[in-house]
């Protein structure tokens, strides 16, 4: 993917980048039923840039085109990574972007991030209603981790993944 570069988001990106990741989950229909409330979550990337690693994927004019967050062990947005982990969250392509391999640029991004810090796994969680999401992770060899999976309010259940990286 010549023509993307995943790098830190820039503070003037962050209302952008909320936009873009409640556009990319609407459009996926992830925000119905008891999840609708996340939309605020997903829409706050300022909060997210201040407590995580707030990454976007631009094309060569700098458009942005996806984003991520990769999360550290006891920050306000780690879920499921414990101490020597990284966690990535808020995975979002933008609908017009997607099939280019952007998510995979952001989640490899991710992966280096965790790697640069020394960290043993990166960890995540989803749901079985993503299923792309879920072929992409497996297919850069994310095991689930059936233990950690949970369920953050009624009727969202989450599953977990891990990436070894030692």
């Amino acid at each position: 993917m010549p023509d993307v570069v995943v790098r830190p988001a820039h503070e003037h990106e962050w209302d952008e980048v909320g936009a873009l990741t409640v556009a990319a989950y609407r459009a996926e229909g992830y925000l119905t039923g008891p999840v609708n409330d996340y939309a605020a979550e997903l829409a706050d990337a300022r909060d997210r840039a201040r407590h995580a690693d707030l990454l976007v994927a631009v094309d060569d004019r700098d458009a942005v085109l996806g984003t991520i967050s990769v999360v550290h062990p006891g920050s306000p947005y780690a879920e499921t990574c414990r101490e020597g982990e990284l966690e990535f969250r808020m995975l979002a392509v933008r609908p017009d972007a997607r099939g280019r391999g952007i998510g995979e640029a952001l989640v490899r991004a991710a992966i280096g991030r965790a790697r640069e810090v020394g960290a043993a796994r990166l960890v995540m969680s989803t749901s079985e209603r993503m299923p792309s999401a879920l072929r992409l992770y497996r297919r850069l060899g994310f095991a689930r981790s059936p233990e950690r999976d949970w369920r953050p309010k009624p009727g969202v259940d989450l599953i977990a993944f891990r990436l070894e990286l030692s």
